[in-house]
């Protein structure tokens, strides 16, 4: 990309509009009421030849440090020191406000470059508001429609200088980064982490538990927006880092209620960004409180994390603050096997987001877990197993009917599938496949990951049977024939 662009404003003004537009998809949270964007947002944006990273905010808001508004407004300001270009947008519909013009000052001692915008500058209705920004002191605005696309025009040509300034910047050389796992197409090959392809996680559990801290703790500053406040992150938001050494897409998602809590409009579409993020990753991190572990949406969190078929590692956060810590360990422990025996094995770490403290585990188990969800394993290897498990105990036979396990392959890792073909698979109970896949994570040492196993039908009938049956058939109708033309010229044919 060439340059950094910030988009900054009052709340509610249009920010998260033009954001999305401009990326070319819903990527932020759009309503009606204002304060919907809290932390930071990056994109890769276009608008024409121009290719750019845009970061959407938090609106500006007067208020003390320690507020909640205040903390937003103070990362609001850190994203226009990291910005390279600062677009300060305020509504044509409601003019320059008080507070436009005490924000317009701080922007023209903080940035270099401000680009000033009147949005929803559509019809006669903005005309009032485009003129008085002209006395914010910040050169001529521009006409904008975020929602509707209008003046996308002048806005290129605002931005087109500053494009062909920065492009002469090195963009340095992608280091790859290689762990040992295999890949759906890969079969054998090992998977290479770079900058264009990046672990894909997330990090998800119910409001309040961390997650927002922990994603900080990784990336080593304060970049998302945290507090004692339940509720607080919105958007799932994601960051590209390299975490000890291996390039990783970071989520951090909304925390989770009940469905039955889940009134509003916006928490509805916060839950929904959330689970899109889980269904983009390839490592979840469910993040669990250490003081209240496995509540029932903490396993309604994981259970949806494994139907998903995303390789799960738990981690118990605020462990620092727990004072019979070896009694706790153990009863997590004993609940997490009796709760969620679907996901039995998967990696268990207790972690202080606040301190640090077990991050270089976490580390580890995140990316142990990636590669036994990349496992792949032989087919003679396979059914070598399968011949063990079926001498030790036989599929049942229900009504006299005998079920026969024939042949087994894996057809997909991420998460590891197979398929069995075998008699009467509809007749083949569920605890019997609860019975394979549980020795299957046993013995090819896969705990934790989703394991698939599909039974296709395999008749008992011969397969050659068909095509005995059609040569029969062709060659009576040849006979047929031959009796026929003989029969017309009164000679007997031969048998």
């Amino acid at each position: 990309m060439s340059f950094t662009l910030a988009i900054v404003g009052r709340p509610n003004v249009g920010k998260s509009t033009l954001f999305n537009r401009l990326v070319g998809r819903r990527l932020a949270l759009v309503d009606d009421q204002p304060g919907v964007t809290r932390d930071l947002r990056e994109g890769d944006a276009k608008l024409g030849p121009i290719k750019f990273t845009i970061i959407d905010t938090a609106g500006l808001e007067e208020a003390t440090d320690e507020s909640l508004q205040g903390r937003m407004r103070m990362l609001t300001e850190r994203a226009v020191d990291m910005a390279d270009v600062c677009l300060f947008m305020i509504d044509a519909r409601s003019g320059v406000l008080p507070a436009d013009r005490v924000f317009a000052e701080i922007l023209r001692k903080k940035s270099a470059r401000v680009i000033l915008v009147a949005n929803k500058a559509e019809g006669n209705a903005g005309e009032t508001g485009y003129y008085d920004a002209f006395s914010l002191g910040l050169g001529e605005p521009i006409r904008l429609s975020g929602e509707h696309g209008e003046g996308m025009i002048d806005l290129q040509e605002v931005l087109m200088p500053i494009s062909k300034e920065f492009e002469s910047r090195q963009i340095e050389p992608e280091t790859d980064v290689v762990i040992e796992a295999l890949d759906d197409d890969d079969d054998g090959e090992e998977i290479t982490f770079s900058k264009s392809r990046p672990l894909q996680l997330s990090v998800v559990g119910r409001p309040n538990a961390g997650k927002s801290t922990l994603i900080n703790q990784i990336l080593g500053e304060d970049r998302m927006l945290t507090g004692p406040e339940a509720g607080i992150t919105r958007d799932s938001i994601s960051i590209n880092h390299e975490w000890d050494g291996v390039p990783m897409r970071l989520w951090d998602t909304a925390g989770m209620r009940k469905k039955a809590k889940v009134q509003e409009k916006l928490e509805k579409l916060s839950v929904s960004d959330g689970l899109r993020a889980v269904k983009f990753s390839e490592v979840v991190v469910i993040l669990l409180d250490a003081e209240i572990p496995f509540e029932q949406q903490d396993l309604r969190i994981a259970d949806l994390a494994e139907r998903e078929g995303r390789a799960v590692v738990v981690a118990v956060n605020k462990w620092d603050i727990e004072n019979e810590k070896q009694e706790k360990l153990k009863d997590i422990r004993e609940k997490f096997t009796r709760l969620l025996p679907q996901l039995r094995g998967a990696p268990l770490v207790t972690i202080s987001a606040k301190t640090g403290r077990g991050m270089d585990r976490l580390h580890a188990a995140i990316l142990q877990a990636h590669k036994i969800w990349n496992r792949r394993i032989s087919t003679s290897a396979l059914n070598r197993w399968l011949i063990d498990m079926l001498d030790a105990h036989p599929p049942p036979a229900p009504g006299g009917r005998r079920i026969r396990l024939r042949y087994m392959t894996q057809v997909k890792t991420r998460p590891p599938s197979f398929v069995i073909m075998c008699s009467h698979p509809d007749l083949l109970p569920t605890s019997y496949s609860r019975y394979l896949v549980n020795g299957m994570r046993e013995d090819f040492d896969m705990p934790g990951t989703p394991i698939r196993v599909f039974m296709r039908s395999q008749s008992d009938k011969n397969p050659y049977a068909d095509k005995k049956e059609k040569k029969v058939t062709k060659l009576n109708k040849h006979l047929e024939g031959r009796y026929r033309k003989s029969a017309g010229r009164g000679v007997k044919p031969k048998k």
